[in-house]
């Protein structure tokens, strides 16, 4: 007979057999993406008029841009095509998000401290991956930090105004990792 011990130790055996069955199942599928709100799939898909980076995002879920923002700050700035920093001011992100990401009415991005219960993690635990941020951003969020998001991806149904590219989303991304302050590793340069 088993005692409770070899019992506890057999769960634990097979609930981590199956966590890394899902964990493998995920980086061998193709890149899909689930709402922020309830969990349902977005319909994100490569278009003509995506840049290559975004094709490359749309396949692997890596942005290409953390990295190069990462390693030259200038790109954040840019003109044309867009910075992530201009893309943030011109689409309003800044009226919740703050100007310098600190928090208004959302949370901080940067995560370096404030008064909020999110300005030092992430709203949601998905966000230490660029594809949990795009997910966020494209589909929005429920409110769980205290307001909504809206959907801000072109290819959903009831964006926001003009809504934004899949491109434009990774550079707003690739804009935010570079202003992280926050404790903790920066799984997104991996």
């Amino acid at each position: 007979m088993l005692g409770f011990k070899s019992i506890k130790a057999a769960l634990l055996i097979s609930m981590l057999g199956f966590m890394s069955l899902v964990v493998s199942a995920q980086v061998n599928a193709a890149c899909s993406f689930v709402s922020t709100k309830d969990g349902s799939p977005l319909n994100i898909k490569a278009s003509e008029t995506d840049t290559p980076q975004a094709k490359e995002f749309l396949e692997t879920c890596i942005n290409p841009y953390t990295k190069a923002y990462a390693a030259d700050p200038t790109l954040i700035t840019q003109k044309s095509p867009k910075g992530g920093k201009a893309l943030f001011g011109y689409n309003g992100c800044s009226g919740c998000h703050g100007g310098k990401l600190e928090g208004v009415m959302a949370p901080s991005l940067r995560k370096d401290g404030g008064q909020g219960a999110f300005d030092t993690k992430w709203v949601y635990a998905k966000h230490v991956t660029d594809k949990g941020v795009f997910e966020t951003i494209s589909g929005g969020s429920a409110g769980v930090s205290g307001g909504v998001m809206s959907t801000w991806n072109i290819n959903l149904p009831d964006h926001v105004g003009d809504g934004l590219t899949n491109d434009e989303i990774l550079r707003l991304i690739a804009y935010i990792r570079t202003e992280y302050r926050g404790d903790g590793e920066k799984a997104w340069l991996k």
